[in-house]
């Protein structure tokens, strides 16, 4: 038997415990009662990285991007595709590099949009340029494997 995977919420950040096992059962933040998982990527600001990908043990790939970015906007709709075949085994997430430059700064994000994939506070791998739903899925788990 695994050990439980720590979950941050989506809605309140709070660390959650799911057995791996359990992931694909839909499971609820035992503080707030909202899904863990809503197949669509998150917003994260400074504190919700650290919850998500610092303290979470869930992968997290996150798509740096910013409103004026054509290629980022044309990306947006993938990402969200991808994020339906991706989860629960896999967090989304965006961060607006406008919104949030210290996140950007801090990773070296040059250019836009840019995935990286993190784990456990590690980044594991990174992709700069926009890329179709297949892509990014295929992408991921290829990094994960």
């Amino acid at each position: 038997m695994t050990d439980p995977l720590l979950v941050a919420c989506p809605h309140c950040q709070s660390l959650n415990r799911v057995p791996a096992a359990r992931l694909g059962e839909q499971p609820e933040c035992g503080r707030c009662h909202q899904p863990l998982f809503t197949g669509r990527p998150l917003a994260l600001d400074a504190a919700s990285f650290a919850a998500h990908v610092e303290r979470g043990q869930l992968p997290v790939l996150v798509d740096f991007w910013a409103p004026w970015c054509g290629p980022c906007r044309t990306m947006a709709p993938q990402f969200e595709q991808a994020a339906t075949q991706l989860e629960p085994r896999v967090r989304l997430a965006k961060i607006d590099t406008e919104a949030q430059p210290a996140l950007g700064s801090r990773f070296g994000v040059r250019n836009i949009p840019t995935l990286a994939l993190f784990h456990e506070g590690r980044e594991l791998a990174r992709q700069a340029g926009a890329m179709a739903a297949a892509d990014i899925v295929r992408w991921t788990r290829a990094q994960l494997a």
